[in-house]
């Protein structure tokens, strides 16, 4: 797993026009909404690229270069650019459709599935068999170690964190890694995920089911480190499973 928060915040600018402006980069233009379709062509190349993309910020990381894109879609990087005027905005829309697609995971799970400990497993499971932790922004997987006195600082990026996800704090000097959330309007979708995977992991751990420690911000490194890029694709699934089964032990809480 390779995250960088390198190509990500300059595309703010561009992602903060809403719905409107996704559509109008989708289509090849970010300076405004398209009137006309995509040709067949273009439309195919689009999707050429997004595939392609996918798979190499997924591989590489998102520090990979446009040109490993545009060689993967078998096009030109010009093609590239003309869909996408700069890296931030492809990297931002990959990130996005993949928070998107994890947090309908967490909503799915978390409907259909009457035990606590069933509905975490399942988006655990779902998620990781989707390769979708792989291209997870930067910054919903922005942990820290607590520092001394942090947990009474009662800065506002705490406050927001205590609202979302509760019990994400660490003790001071105790090591545990915390959550440091992006927040506002230009999340890229990272609030919506954060909340609905707040509820499962708080669920389990109502039902002591999982261990008490046990965080968000700990399940979205099981989802961005149990699948890993191997090139076989039997192997690599092989190994995720292994690995998630493994990490799955290590979140149930034990009797004492």
């Amino acid at each position: 797993m390779h995250v960088q928060d390198t190509h990500w915040s300059s595309a703010a600018a561009l992602a903060s026009g809403g719905p409107a402006v996704s559509a109008a980069v989708g289509n090849g233009r970010a300076d405004g909404i398209r009137t006309t379709p995509l040709r067949v062509d273009a439309q195919r190349n689009l999707e050429h690229v997004l595939r392609a993309a996918r798979e190499v910020f997924g591989e590489l990381g998102y520090g990979a270069p446009m040109e490993d894109v545009a060689r993967r879609a078998r096009v030109g990087v010009g093609t590239v650019y003309r869909r996408f005027p700069s890296k931030d905005v492809l990297v931002r829309r990959i990130a996005e459709e993949e928070t998107a697609r994890l947090t309908e995971q967490a909503r799915a799970a978390l409907g259909q599935e009457d035990e606590p400990w069933s509905a975490l497993s399942r988006f655990l499971r779902t998620s990781v068999a989707s390769g979708a932790g792989r291209l997870l922004p930067p910054h919903v997987l922005r942990v820290g170690v607590a520092e001394e006195g942090d947990a009474g600082s009662g800065g506002s990026a705490g406050s927001a964190e205590e609202a979302r996800v509760p019990q994400q704090r660490s003790q001071p000097g105790s090591g545990e890694l915390r959550l440091v959330p992006e927040s506002g309007p230009d999340d890229g979708g990272a609030g919506a995920l954060l909340e609905v995977v707040g509820q499962l992991v708080e669920r389990a751990r109502a039902a002591g089911e999982l261990r008490a420690d046990v965080s968000v911000a700990d399940v979205l490194l099981v989802i961005a480190t149990a699948a890993p890029s191997l090139p076989d694709p039997a192997q690599q699934a092989a190994a995720s499973a292994r690995l998630l089964e493994i990490l799955l032990e290590g979140l149930r809480s034990r009797p004492a």
